[in-house]
């Protein structure tokens, strides 16, 4: 029998790597790592095609096996962070008493990307209303923009997003002058004209550099022999084709962390929940809330954009972080790593390299201060001491953890080290540990406040090759359970292979009607579409942002060739009611099954609150939300439920709504509401308006069947 098979790549800042995956039994059947090739003449592409190469080598497989061909890439990033941009033309649109401010808004000046790095702009003006506005004129525009340096033309017009002619003639124009180009609206339908224009420019400055590697990629895919198309990491965790890709480079920022919260997703299947993923010389930390990863809008160079990635938080902690000291004790762990600094681990040394060595204090860097600690040997090697090293000793890396080295090593290079000092071995790892802790607990901390996570509900979810040098830890240190994810070493890879086609269409609505909201499902679903997504497969997740006026869309489905993502063993109920105990932390006899809808098993605990010192005593009820195999899909301490056929749920739902809200002088205020049918879980906590609930509900619940199951569960926000 066949294999389906999809390959994942993770571009990282230190290696690339490759997994394939037996999609049908979800497991790993191959694996290739080469460094990350960011000086070659070809980029990162060079890397991405090696290890490509060596999957397909060591797989010896039917090549009409492999459905699927991701990667992420740190490409965008770099650039951008590097200043490896082209110079970038923009024709500016507006007309009447707008045009005075839309020939300002549109002129975006050289941006600093970042000390000391520019993105360099030419920027011509139109009045739309104008004779000049001719096809004779804007040419001349371009060819001097052409002339000036300009390698990417920039088409931006005020409300450009209601009627794109125009932005769409500019481009036509510019690409018959062999010039890439790129439309306002095509990065964001959002109002807006300043930042909207800004972030198409900033777009358009990786796509030459972006479009090229792309290009070299895929056609060394090709041919391999290789038919299915190749997909790109999305900043937001999901995947887009080429073509998405040659218009929108910029949506592949922060594609490396993102793979990794999608293996947490969709292998590790983590519902709740703070992502590290932990390389060797810093950790990417996340949070994932019902099912989703956390999003928000991106800042280049101090330059808001419209461009919406993963919040993803970078400390320079990882498992090869260095040690520097002062006086007797541990003073800092990090920045510098072992990595950077071409020194090897202790604990991945010979006895022989190590035999003799004595601690030493020196700069690893001719710029880093000369306190960092080492040993040296006889001969003058000299080897760092790592995070790894002091995880390894005080049991937290253990036996069979990617990272394990010589125990025995490594305990008498830190009795060495601790004598040194006038201290233990362990006292001395201790410190780095608490070093290392010290760094990334306030992140941490920040996120499940800011995101308002229960830190009770949730883990600490370890990735990458130096997850358990800083998360099993930290665990003791936050007061959180903890697990490292299956194959964390090499869980972006996985991510890649796995993730799903998604897009996301946000438009400036001031209140959305039922037309707006299903014009805008529309347009997201024929974005799907239009990547090659299986239509039935194809889900969108509306959001309504009452704050900021936004209407948005978000699609996601899977590759016509992926729909058994895997065979996981489904569980008899008792299995699975002893899952949500654990969860709920409680006995499976106290808990009772509220509903249960094509999949999903909801389960409810009644617990007993005391408040005013016993006094008083009031019943919270929690909820867990389970699928098939166990997996924890929802929760929250504090809701309540409802639960009717499709035919009866009108009658009583606003009785529902209205009574688990707050009521005051100034109005309604909303609870967290979930709608569960279908075997689906739709998130409508963002919405804060009583009538748009109630029409995003029966919008959603369109074509069900009288007798289909509609559960509700409520959160208190």
């Amino acid at each position: 029998m066949a294999r389906t098979i999809r390959i994942g790549i993770d571009v990282g800042g230190t290696f690339t790597h490759a997994v394939a995956i037996d999609q049908k039994k979800n497991t790993i059947i191959a694996h290739s790592v080469t460094p990350t090739t960011h000086s070659s003449e070809n980029s990162v592409s060079e890397g991405i095609i090696k290890v490509f190469t060596t999957i397909i080598e060591e797989l010896g497989t039917d090549k009409s096996e492999i459905a699927f061909v991701a990667h992420s890439t740190t490409q965008a990033t770099n650039a951008l962070l590097e200043g490896d941009v082209s110079k970038v033309g923009i024709i500016g649109m507006g007309k009447g008493l707008e045009g005075i401010k839309a020939s300002s808004d549109t002129n975006i000046k050289s941006l600093e990307l970042s000390k000391g790095k520019l993105l360099d702009t030419e920027h011509h003006y139109f009045d739309t209303n104008s004779k000049d506005f001719c096809a004779a004129n804007i040419k001349e525009a371009l060819s001097k923009m052409k002339e000036a340096g300009c390698q990417v033309i920039v088409a931006s017009e005020a409300f450009g997003v209601d009627n794109t002619e125009n932005e769409d003639t500019v481009v036509s124009l510019a690409l018959g002058q062999e010039l890439l180009s790129t439309a306002s609206h095509e990065i964001s339908q959002l109002y807006g004209l300043k930042v909207r224009t800004r972030t198409a420019v900033i777009n358009a400055s990786i796509l030459p550099k972006m479009t090229e590697t792309a290009n070299l990629t895929d056609q060394s895919i090709r041919k391999s022999g290789i038919e299915s198309p190749l997909m790109i990491m999305r900043s937001d965790g999901g995947v887009m084709d080429l073509n998405q890709m040659r218009k929108r480079p910029i949506l592949t920022m922060l594609s490396g962390p993102a793979a990794g919260i999608a293996a947490a997703l969709m292998f590790a299947k983590i519902s709740d929940g703070i992502f590290l993923e932990v390389g060797g010389t810093s950790t990417d930390i996340s949070a994932i809330k019902n099912g989703k990863a956390m999003i928000k809008s991106a800042n280049v160079g101090g330059h808001i954009t419209y461009l919406k990635t993963l919040d993803s938080r970078t400390v320079g902690v990882g498992g090869g972080s260095m040690t520097r000291m002062k006086h007797q004790d541990v003073l800092e762990v990090g920045p510098r790593s072992a990595h950077i600094a071409g020194l090897g681990y202790l604990a991945f040394s010979t006895p022989q390299e190590l035999e003799g060595a004595k601690p030493v204090l020196f700069s690893p860097m001719p710029s880093d201060p000369g306190d960092y600690l080492g040993v040296e040997n006889k001969e003058g090697k000299r080897f760092a001491v790592t995070l790894t090293d002091a995880s390894i000793l005080m049991n937290m890396t253990r036996e069979g953890d990617y990272a394990y080295g010589n125990y025995d090593q490594v305990k008498r290079a830190f009795d060495v080290i601790g004598s040194h000092f006038g201290k233990t071995g362990e006292q001395i790892a201790q410190q780095i540990l608490d070093g290392a802790a010290a760094k990334v607990k306030p992140v941490v901390l920040d996120l499940l406040e800011e995101y308002r996570i229960d830190a009770e509900l949730v883990s600490l979810v370890g990735g990458g090759g130096g997850a358990t040098s800083v998360v099993p830890w930290l665990s003791q240190k936050v007061g959180m359970k903890y697990l490292i994810a299956p194959k964390a070493e090499v869980i972006s890879a996985i991510g890649a292979a796995l993730a799903m086609l998604r897009d996301t269409v946000e438009k400036t609505v001031m209140t959305p009607t039922e037309s707006d909201i299903l014009a805008i499902k529309k347009d997201a679903f024929s974005r799907l579409v239009s990547m090659g997504a299986d239509v039935n497969t194809i889900e969108v997740q509306i959001e309504i942002d009452q704050g900021k006026n936004i209407l948005r869309a978000i699609a996601t489905g899977a590759f016509e060739m992926d729909q058994d993502y895997h065979t996981m063993q489904k569980l008899e109920e008792p299995e699975i009611r002893k899952s949500a105990a654990e969860s709920l932390k409680t006995d499976a006899d106290r808990i009772q099954l509220a509903a249960v809808v094509d999949g999903l098993y909801i389960y409810e605990d009644i617990a007993e609150q005391r408040r005013l010192f016993g006094l008083l005593k009031t019943q919270i009820k929690r909820y867990r939300v389970l699928d098939a195999f166990g997996v924890v899909k929802f929760q929250t301490n504090a809701g309540d439920i409802f639960s009717q056929p499709r035919k009866d749920y009108q009658k009583t739902i606003k009785a529902f709504i209205e009574r688990v809200s707050d009521f005051s002088d100034v109005g309604i205020t909303l609870a967290q509401f979930f709608l569960i049918y279908k075997n689906r879980i739709v998130d409508y906590s963002s919405v804060l308006n009583y009538e748009q609930l109630l029409n995003l509900i029966e919008l959603e619940l369109e074509g069900l069947s009288d007798h289909d199951r509609v559960v509700v569960i409520s959160s208190k926000r």
